[in-house]
């Protein structure tokens, strides 16, 4: 089976829980930017949480976005997905390389260094909802659990993993598990206990544990049920509109610039690589049906 997400609910309706395999789409978003190792390790993660997020929001045409931004090498991530687990993003520096950290593993944390991390979400209303706080550890995961606990005000548990060898993505995916209202403090307690020393979610994943296996691990005896499985993947929403949209939003003026340089424009997507030609015909035709 490809890339999917399960969601849960346990202990009477008091914990939530998400899952996700991730692996195919991580892989392909290593490829289309040609991301280095801690890159795509990064971005996979951030990737992996917006598909899992995504399945909270409540409409159909609802949208999230994830910015992360640090003072280390990596500088930033931008991710996106919309209600229906398709996620899309990019690093700002996709080719940084740096030693492992002390435990052998890939050093996300100096790779993104101290910042914050913004949540988006677009639910139709004049204004978004936007949720801020602050680095914990760059890990991503951490971060995540930090973030729901300070701005949205719900306890969770956020793991995020990526298994990388030297021919690409190995496995990728996550959990989130989060207490509702009324949680007891024995199922709290519980939780707590299972997840220390937890095994790393990628490599769960690797030996071939499905999302469905790894909530049950961590939801025994808690009468785990099934809400929803639905595919997750990359997939872009560019397009040549879209783009042309782009165009007429930085105005005449520019656009007349654009055209005495008598070499068209240029614009490529950040999302997907893709790239978009307009001609000086093209140009000039935008202007006219555009005149402001």
């Amino acid at each position: 089976m490809g890339d999917y997400i399960v969601r849960v609910t346990a202990a009477q309706g008091t914990v939530r829980a998400f899952a996700a395999k991730t692996t195919e789409l991580v892989g392909q978003a290593s490829e289309i930017h040609g991301l280095s190792p801690i890159a795509t390790a990064a971005l996979g993660r951030t990737l992996t949480a917006a598909g899992m997020m995504s399945r909270m929001l409540k409409g159909e045409k609802d949208k999230l976005t994830i910015q992360i931004k640090g003072d280390g090498p990596l500088g930033g991530i931008v991710v996106a997905s919309d209600s229906k687990a398709n996620v899309r993003g990019y690093v700002h520096n996709p080719n940084v390389y740096l030693p492992l950290n002390e435990r052998g593993k890939l050093d996300i944390r100096t790779a993104m260094g101290e910042g914050y991390i913004n949540v988006i979400k677009d639910m139709g209303l004049k204004e978004p909802y936007v949720g801020l706080s602050q680095l914990v550890s760059g890990e991503i995961a951490d971060d995540l659990t930090y973030y729901f606990a300070t701005s949205e005000q719900v306890p969770s548990t956020v793991a995020l993993g990526v298994l990388i060898d030297s021919s690409g993505v190995t496995s990728a995916g996550g959990f989130i598990i989060q207490m509702m209202p009324g949680a007891e403090e024995e199922t709290i307690d519980t939780l707590e206990k299972r997840l220390i020393g937890f095994p790393p979610i990628s490599k769960l994943i690797s030996e071939g544990t499905t999302p469905e296996e790894i909530l049950n691990m961590l939801l025994e005896g808690m009468d785990p049920k099934i809400v929803e499985t639905v595919p997750c993947s990359y997939k872009c929403n560019c397009s040549r509109e879209r783009m042309e949209r782009n165009l007429i939003s930085i105005g005449k003026n520019d656009l007349l610039e654009i055209l005495d340089d008598g070499k068209g424009a240029e614009l490529q997507c950040h999302f997907c690589n893709t790239k978009y030609n307009f001609s000086h015909q093209d140009i000039e035709n935008i202007i006219k049906e555009n005149a402001k």
